[in-house]
């Protein structure tokens, strides 16, 4: 297996002067190097072959022993040193200090037809920044993020993306709902790739310990590798940087909120700078429409990170990172203009997206009340956002709406005259709106289709997933794999994955309930 490796990263930012894998604050480093903890018996359970030609691995090398010992942490890459990255970050609002990465080792970076790809494993052993955890993880949470960054990114939700899948061999010691019960579960390794690992918090922590001099080498890093476009390093380049960051974390957002997509843990530290979903922990797509909605039993009291609010918490964070770039820019107002278009973009992106949703296309001034009217019916009773989007691209008239959503509800039995009233006159309001509309039915449904996915991961499917696994069968994480590379696609041979959460999931952990334990 040979690789094109690259090492900018590690060439062009400073180091962790002290060698030693211990548990300390680390100071003027971007990094420091850690190697991967030899496991037991590692196996490799699934590998995505699309990204694997991506980095100019064979299917033939996947196969390998070699290819086996680098994706589980056991053999390391000729001429190359993995390390750990050293980042600060806010969480739940409060600043936490140095996290860094606690349980992700950085292989190597590779480029491939013009890509640089950076490899990373997760689980892989503690680092300096593994604070009082095992750098561990556990299959459970393995196969989660597995599968959801490649089916993000196959809804076309900017995204990292995942190589393999593997388990340790080892068992590991995990608190699923912080209750005192500890278990033990398969340990299991999951090998991330993107363009960079760079969060929000990387760039925190310096300003906070007032360490100007490599907040800008690493802002020059950034810039230069990711932002090239820009032309050199300046204080007006610095405020275009922002702007960008600024843009694409909307971008993203908007991405969640169309496919109801609920992320779980939106700190800093968990904040991309290229604006890519990254992190996947407790998250979970909406089931029931449901702005007030969070998987996340952390977040349970406050919501901070519902449904709903995540708009709102990428400005917040994109507050966080302007602080933090204010040493270097040392301008108010440019960053806060900034911060206000973010605003505006959101109210046009949004309703753009709706609309398109909607398979509305002509500008027509009432649309946004026709939107919020929808939004206010769907949360009447338990309505399943994928299934009525998805039905709702086969609409003709109001006299059908009803029947055509009739599969999105959860307890349509019991829906009140007042509810189904409620529907038929947003129906009418939707048919009268369509007139002015000037493509044929055929074609809105086409546009629909391509926004509206017909295939989730939701989480009792991953549930299955993980429960088949912990049997010792992966058939379901490839059945879900291939499943999720098509989601906009109608695919009638797996019509039973387009269904609602069954009664048994509905207070399950794992499908209900998710927590940070991973």
């Amino acid at each position: 297996m040979k690789l094109n490796i690259k090492n900018t990263f590690t060439s062009e930012n400073p180091a962790d002067t002290n060698l030693e894998n211990s548990r300390r604050q680390v100071t003027e480093a971007v990094f420091s190097f850690a190697k991967p903890k030899k496991t037991k018996a590692p196996k490799v359970l699934h590998v995505s072959l699309e990204m694997a030609t991506e980095l100019g691995i064979s299917e033939e090398e996947i196969q390998s022993e070699f290819f086996k010992n680098i994706v589980t942490g056991n053999e390391i890459y000729p001429n190359t040193k993995p390390f750990a990255m050293c980042y600060g970050g806010h969480q739940f609002g409060n600043w936490a200090g140095q996290l860094g990465d606690g349980r992700a080792i950085n292989l190597f970076e590779v480029e491939h037809q013009n890509k640089n790809w950076k490899v990373q494993l997760k689980g892989a052993g503690e680092t300096p920044y593994s604070r009082t955890a095992d750098g561990l993880a556990v299959l459970r949470s393995s196969i989660r993020e597995y599968l959801c960054a490649e089916a993000m990114f196959h809804l076309g939700v900017p995204t990292t993306r995942s190589l393999s899948l593997s388990l340790s061999g080892d068992e590991v010691l995990r608190d699923v709902l912080y209750d005192g019960n500890p278990a033990y579960e398969k340990g299991a390794i999951v090998s991330r790739i993107s363009p960079s690992f760079l969060r929000f918090g990387n760039y925190e922590i310096f300003a906070a310990r007032k360490d100007v001099k490599n907040l800008k080498n690493l802002v020059n890093y950034t810039i230069k590798h990711h932002f090239s476009h820009l032309g050199e390093p300046s204080k007006e380049n610095y405020i275009n940087f922002f702007k960008e960051v600024s843009e694409s974390t909307l971008v993203m957002i908007i991405h969640w909120q169309r496919i109801g997509f609920v992320h779980g843990v939106m700190n800093t530290d968990n904040m991309s700078i290229l604006g890519l979903t990254i992190d996947y922990g407790p998250y979970g797509w909406l089931e029931g429409f449901d702005f007030s909605w969070t998987p996340n039993t952390t977040d349970r009291q406050q919501r901070r990170y519902r449904f709903g609010n995540q708009p709102n918490i990428g400005l917040w964070n994109l507050y966080q990172l302007a602080n933090a770039l204010y040493p270097i820019i040392e301008e108010v107002a440019p960053l806060n203009a900034i911060l206000e278009q973010y605003k505006i973009d959101f109210e046009q992106q949004s309703l753009q997206m709706m609309k398109s949703k909607l398979g509305l296309f002509v500008t027509e001034e009432n649309d946004t009340k026709l939107i919020q009217e929808l939004e206010d019916a769907l949360q009447l009773v338990e309505t399943d956002m994928t299934i009525f989007f998805r039905n709702l691209s086969n609409f003709t008239n109001e006299k059908t709406g009803l029947e055509l959503i009739k599969n999105s509800f959860y307890n349509f039995e019991n829906i009140s005259d007042e509810v189904k009233n409620n529907w038929n006159i947003w129906f009418k309001k939707y048919e009268k709106r369509l007139q002015i509309e000037r493509v044929l039915p055929k074609e809105r449904k086409e546009k629909m289709n391509a926004v509206n996915p017909k295939y989730v991961l939701r989480n009792y499917m991953a549930q299955l997933a993980i429960d088949a696994a912990n049997e010792g069968n992966y058939t379901v994480i490839d059945e879900l794999f291939q499943l999720l590379k098509k989601p906009y696609a109608e695919q009638p041979e797996n019509e039973k994955w387009f269904a609602k959460r069954p009664e048994w999931a509905r207070n399950k952990v794992g499908c209900s309930m998710l927590s940070c334990s991973s």
